[in-house]
């Protein structure tokens, strides 16, 4: 199975500006004006990822990420578009994020998705999701389909 280069279908990308002032800057993450009403995030969590460390590859079955990278340093995300009712199935997106380029990426359900960091900092990265992890009270399945011990896993970060 190869993947083609491309956008994918509602995976949305939003340049995060910094607004800088003497006391330091400020970047707005996200603004309910901005996103769809089924993508309001429910809750939010920072993850810091280790430099040369992988992250996934995961997806969701109904949940949406909304991913925030935007400081300390630079991640290679890569996301396959994994739903065969989409236009853009079997695309796959590489973007290089961060300090150098803050984004924030909304990941759909049925789009696998990793990061690696690949600066010299510890490397922080803000997601703010539509579902609660676990459900309420951590009572539920967690949604996630996960790849990162599967041998034959067709999902790579380092193949172009």
């Amino acid at each position: 199975m190869k993947f083609r280069k491309g956008d994918i279908e509602d995976v949305v990308v939003k340049e995060l500006r910094k607004f800088i002032d003497e006391r330091g800057w400020l970047a707005e993450l996200f603004r309910q004006d901005e996103i769809d009403k089924e993508s309001y995030p429910v809750m939010s969590y920072v993850s810091m990822t280790i430099p040369g460390v992988t992250r996934g590859p995961h997806e969701h079955i109904e949940q949406t990420d909304y991913f925030c990278f935007l400081s300390l340093s630079n991640f290679k995300l890569v996301l396959w578009d994994n739903r065969k009712d989409s236009t853009t199935y079997m695309n796959k997106r590489v973007l290089f994020v961060g300090e150098d380029n803050p984004v924030a990426v909304q990941v759909p359900p049925g789009v696998v998705h990793a990061y690696r960091n690949i600066g010299l900092e510890l490397g922080y990265v803000f997601n703010f999701p539509n579902r609660l992890f676990a459900g309420r009270d951590k009572k539920e399945k967690v949604d996630e389909i996960r790849y990162e011990n599967d041998e034959e896993c067709i999902f790579m970060v380092d193949e172009e």
